[in-house]
């Protein structure tokens, strides 16, 4: 398909076409100080329904604009069925880069905004890439630091071209951001370095019954969210491809659950920051980079981390001792992490209108330092 401008619109429909869809984003994204190319093998499990079990639930669709010979930019367009959004006719876009030609970003929104509304989809938001488990909004303030593990680093023309295609903003997200070094406040410290209320057991995460601790995350996950702008909830078959990508960088000693009365009703996960490991690498781990990433995750350490994965159940929630579970989690991966020489970590990512949580981050000290943002467009 030619759209006006000589802007070709090619969709993705083999490996080398992926290949191409994953290398003009990060050609792309280059031209950003900060930006930090993510390794092609992850790219390439994580858009194929062979590696993502998201693909069992939605119906995606990539492709690149093609101008002067050149790939010059990318897009999807997805619907998830598992979205509760979904049946009022919410599809997504996703996964946009694009040169900074205003041609090119009309002729990629035209085929997902057609792809889409040929579906049934009556508005679009995006980007979300693909899932609203995965990542979720365009950056638009923070392009001064890089960006953590699974945390998007969008060129700074792109906000200015998606709204120009008629898009204005949906909800805004945000990555806090908390030094390790620093202890929670004085008043919330003391309280959570009392013995623990009655009933209340803080442990690590056990290796060898993986399978069952991610179960019981996701149970709590699922519970915890279910109430969020855009959730939706993670499948057995997501549940198992979380369990076996965290074998690879999961350390045990920085993921804690909280349990009341013998029932599991919080968690949190501290987890590597794997962009801090890969920075230099390009994409690729032939023929060094597997040796440089086993040797700066397993030997030299990391001193950043994120945690993507934090909740407490709604029935615990309200409750003297749910409420002071949060501060509890947090104080005890804290205190692991600054044993394994972690100086700084990442919260996110964070809606702009989850009050309890911002609050929870407010109080520990912690503070925005990037923001996302979802656009919205009636179809």
């Amino acid at each position: 398909m030619t759209m006006p401008g000589g802007v070709s619109i090619v969709p993705v429909g083999d490996k080398a076409g992926l290949d191409r869809f994953i290398r003009v984003a990060m050609r792309i994204g280059a031209r950003e100080p900060n930006y930090i190319a993510p390794l092609m093998f992850e790219r390439g499990e994580a858009l194929t329904a062979k590696g993502n079990p998201f693909f069992e639930h939605a119906d995606v669709q990539f492709w690149l604009a093609v101008k002067d010979g050149r790939d010059v930019g990318r897009i999807s367009a997805q619907i998830d069925h598992l979205n509760p959004t979904a049946k009022d006719g919410v599809g997504h876009f996703g996964m946009i880069a694009a040169e900074d030609d205003p041609e090119v970003f009309a002729a990629l929104f035209a085929a997902a905004e057609a792809w889409l509304k040929d579906r049934g989809c009556k508005v679009v938001q995006g980007p979300v890439n693909l899932s609203t488990n995965e990542e979720v909004g365009l950056l638009v303030e923070g392009y001064d630091t890089p960006p953590m593990f699974m945390m998007g680093h969008d060129a700074r023309h792109i906000p200015a071209r998606i709204e120009g295609q008629g898009y204005a903003k949906a909800k805004d997200i945000y990555a806090y951001t908390c030094s390790v070094a620093d202890d929670l406040p004085g008043p919330i410290l003391r309280r959570v370095r009392k013995p623990a209320p009655d009933g209340v057991v803080l442990r690590t995460l056990e290796m060898k019954r993986l399978d069952e601790e991610v179960r019981t995350l996701t149970g709590i996950l699922n519970d915890a969210w279910s109430n969020n702008w855009g959730f939706t909830p993670t499948t057995a078959a997501e549940t198992q491809a979380l369990a076996n990508n965290m074998k690879l960088l999961l350390d045990p000693r920085l993921a804690y659950f909280a349990e009341i009365d013998g029932e599991a009703a919080g968690f949190m996960i501290l987890l590597p920051n794997i962009n801090e490991a890969i920075a230099d690498l390009g994409g690729k781990l032939l023929p060094f980079g597997w040796a440089k990433l086993l040797w700066r995750l397993k030997v030299k350490g990391p001193k950043t981390g994120r945690v993507p994965l934090m909740g407490v159940k709604r029935k615990f929630a309200g409750t003297m001792r749910g409420q002071l579970l949060p501060f509890q989690l947090i104080d005890a991966v804290a205190q692991a992490a600054r044993k394994q020489g972690y100086e700084r970590y990442e919260l996110s990512w964070i809606l702009e209108d989850n009050m309890a949580m911002r609050r929870i981050c407010d109080a520990g000290g912690a503070k925005v330092y990037k923001t996302y943002r979802v656009y919205e467009k009636a179809l």
